[in-house]
């Protein structure tokens, strides 16, 4: 009886170990992502709401975000404009809006910004790459002007030394050893609404 026993609290902690963690989830979300052909499409494209994506064949950076979170059952679109909706001075103008709108909101790097230090945690930007963690976002200014947001991965650089990105700065959905490649202006950790 006490080997039944034994066997079963390991396989109860068994199953406690090999669950993985958010972060491990939004890992491989992301890296499932660059399987899709995709092309770099800035255009503003009317979608219905909530849970609803621009095409499949198109988007950006925040679109890789937005897929991944999605297949862990997040709809950043709908997050997003609620937060908006009662927070919007909160919210960078850049745009001009007088209002949220659920088309685009989520879809652009600024407001993830905010949405992810009200809603999440905003991490110290560092030169440190160990400072990175799988699941993290990690947003760039590219050029001194195109804001950017990628998705840290628990697949590492050639040296060991960094997470590779899944991002899209404009060859698709790819896992790239880039994140010291731009200005880092943000880094974040968000699991769930």
């Amino acid at each position: 009886m006490k080997s039944f026993y034994i066997f079963f609290l390991f396989v109860g902690f068994s199953s406690f170990v090999l669950e993985k963690s958010f972060a491990e989830k939004l890992s491989e979300a992301a890296i499932s992502l660059t399987k899709d052909k995709v092309v770099y499409d800035p255009k503003y494209v009317s979608i219905p709401y909530p849970n609803v994506d621009v095409p499949k064949d198109r988007g950006v950076c925040t679109d890789v975000v937005i897929r991944a979170y999605r297949k862990l059952g997040i709809d950043l679109q709908k997050e997003v404009h609620l937060d908006m909706k009662k927070n919007f001075s909160l919210y960078p103008k850049t745009w001009g809006l007088k209002r949220p709108d659920t088309n685009i909101d989520h879809r652009r790097v600024p407001n993830l910004q905010v949405y992810f230090t009200r809603k999440g945690k905003s991490l110290g930007v560092s030169k440190k790459a160990s400072d990175y963690k799988t699941g993290d976002l990690v947003t760039w200014m590219i050029g001194g002007k195109l804001p950017h947001i990628g998705i840290a991965t628990n697949r590492k650089s050639v040296d060991g030394k960094r997470n590779l990105i899944v991002h899209n700065v404009g060859s698709g959905q790819v896992l790239e050893d880039c994140l010291f490649r731009y200005e880092i202006t943000g880094h974040y950790r968000f699991e769930k609404p």
